[in-house]
């Protein structure tokens, strides 16, 4: 095991290559979960989808993230976060290339497989990548590191339908996945120039089994939620699915609630500000997602818009966050976590209920008031819940809480297009046989109802939860004990 000091570790390398490297790997993540959302109806038509796998295409990557990524920061810690960042680049822009080779007339497979795949890999990035940039900056500058990191990523996030929509209409909806191949093989460059540290702690142990148990047990219950209104609820195969599930993610937490070298350290649930972060991350993350799918589908399926067209309709959900990431960041360097994420989580629920009215009329201008106001405040709410939760765990257990952060926002972002998915095609099956544009839009306003409430709950419970202990001191502080 290496005996380098956390200073010493956080002021390896060029910080700021290494920042630069580390961002633009999430918001290829990121991105990849969104851009492909305005190419959706091109890929249905070319690969013979139905509506279900349209909903996968964007579902079978983030379930991978969520199953795989604490796996991925577990490896980290074994092998080094460089190191494991590095494979997690190379997996990502290969199945990426497979995703733009899927065949057409019955590529559905095909192309579900390589989203999946392409999770995995992000899975291997995404936990090290925050590590990394923790680890490069003081605890008096990581505010603002976070800022950029986590605040450039979403943009990136929201921007998806804008560069989907783009490069769809004027090239090809395969060159939404090869647009990853350059900016790869950029972060692998920046990489190793920058040389950040690389410590691995060999007495690490990785268990596969667990990581198996978590795969299957989160796979199948997402599974059942998904197809749901498809298969009917209470089918033999939907009731099976969310039972098997169930009692696997049951048993994986049970086993490693007790295990002395846990996959993922389940322990640290029981520190409420830890928890307090994870709840409000995966809240958010459950409701923005499935918004950001379902509203590209609305803008072309029902209002007839070009995937250029409905890339630019997203605008004024993007530009918004560009500006409040960046206020996020230095807010909480100045007060801490509850005033900027109180405050962004109260003006978005408002702002998701104004976009939610607006929905049956049909009318996109109608919409834009409450995308603005959602767009803007979410910017208040991610960096500085990341960075708090990560600022409270010890230097020994930042891989873990890294891998355990993301894990829960990929959960949320993964349920939320699963059930609210789910939903809304059991509503619009319900309405009628031969669904009209009036009957789909009620459909998709009822999952925003959904979202809504969900954002909503988050607020309570970050009012509630969240600590009002501010982190100013030059190191992490030890972890409260579980209560």
């Amino acid at each position: 095991m290496s005996a380098l000091s956390p200073r010493r570790t956080r002021l390896a390398g060029n910080r700021w290559l290494t920042l630069l490297a580390m961002t633009g790997a999430l918001s290829m993540i990121m991105l990849d979960q969104t851009v492909v959302t305005v190419a959706l109806p091109s890929m249905t038509r070319d690969l013979g989808s139905s509506s279900s796998g349209q909903q996968w295409v964007v579902n079978a990557y983030v379930l991978a993230m969520a199953a795989c990524v604490a796996l991925g920061g577990k490896l980290g810690s074994r092998y080094g976060a460089v190191t494991c960042f590095r494979l997690g680049v190379t997996v990502f822009f290969v199945a990426s290339i497979f995703c733009g080779l899927a065949p057409g007339g019955g590529g559905e497979a095909w192309i579900l497989v390589a989203r999946a795949v392409q999770g995995l890999g992000a899975a291997l990035m995404m936990p090290v990548s925050a590590k990394i940039v923790m680890d490069a900056f003081p605890v008096s500058e990581r505010g603002r590191a976070m800022a950029v990191y986590a605040g450039v990523s979403q943009i990136f996030l929201a921007i998806g339908p804008l560069l989907g929509g783009a490069l769809t209409e004027w090239i090809s909806w395969r060159a939404v996945f090869w647009l990853n191949v350059p900016v790869g093989v950029a972060a692998l460059i920046l990489v190793a120039v920058a040389r950040p540290d690389d410590t691995r702690n060999g007495d690490e142990k990785v268990s596969m089994g667990a990581a198996v148990l978590l795969v299957t047990g989160l796979s199948l219950t997402v599974l059942g939620l998904q197809q749901g209104s498809t298969w009917h609820w209470t089918s033999v195969a939907t009731i099976g699915s969310l039972v098997a599930g169930l009692v696997l993610t049951t048993t994986f937490v049970v086993t490693q609630w007790r295990s002395a070298a846990p996959l993922v350290a389940v322990r640290m649930f029981a520190r409420r500000a830890f928890s307090a972060n994870l709840v409000t991350l995966g809240f958010v993350q459950f409701s923005l997602l499935s918004a950001i799918l379902f509203s590209t589908l609305y803008l072309q399926d029902l209002l007839h818009m070009s995937p250029m067209k409905a890339g630019l309709a997203s605008l004024p959900l993007i530009l918004p966050i560009t500006v409040a990431a960046q206020i996020g960041g230095r807010w909480y360097d100045r007060a801490g976590n509850r005033p900027p994420v109180i405050t962004g989580l109260a003006i978005a629920t408002v702002g998701m209920l104004c976009w939610t009215l607006a929905l049956p009329h049909l009318d996109y201008a109608a919409q834009v008031p409450g995308m603005i106001i959602t767009g803007f405040v979410l910017g208040l709410v991610f960096s500085p819940s990341n960075t708090d939760a990560l600022s409270r765990v010890s230097a020994d257990e930042l891989s873990q809480a890294s891998g355990i952060v993301q894990t829960i926002r990929q959960l949320g972002g993964t349920l939320g297009v699963a059930i609210i998915g789910s939903i809304v095609l059991g509503v619009e099956h319900q309405a009628t046989r031969t669904p009209i544009p009036q009957h789909a839009a009620d459909a998709i306003t009822v999952g925003f109802w959904l979202a809504t409430a969900v954002f909503a709950l988050a607020l309570v419970c970050a009012i509630a939860f969240l600590s009002k202990e501010r982190i100013t001191a030059g190191e992490a502080p030890v972890p409260e004990p579980a209560v």
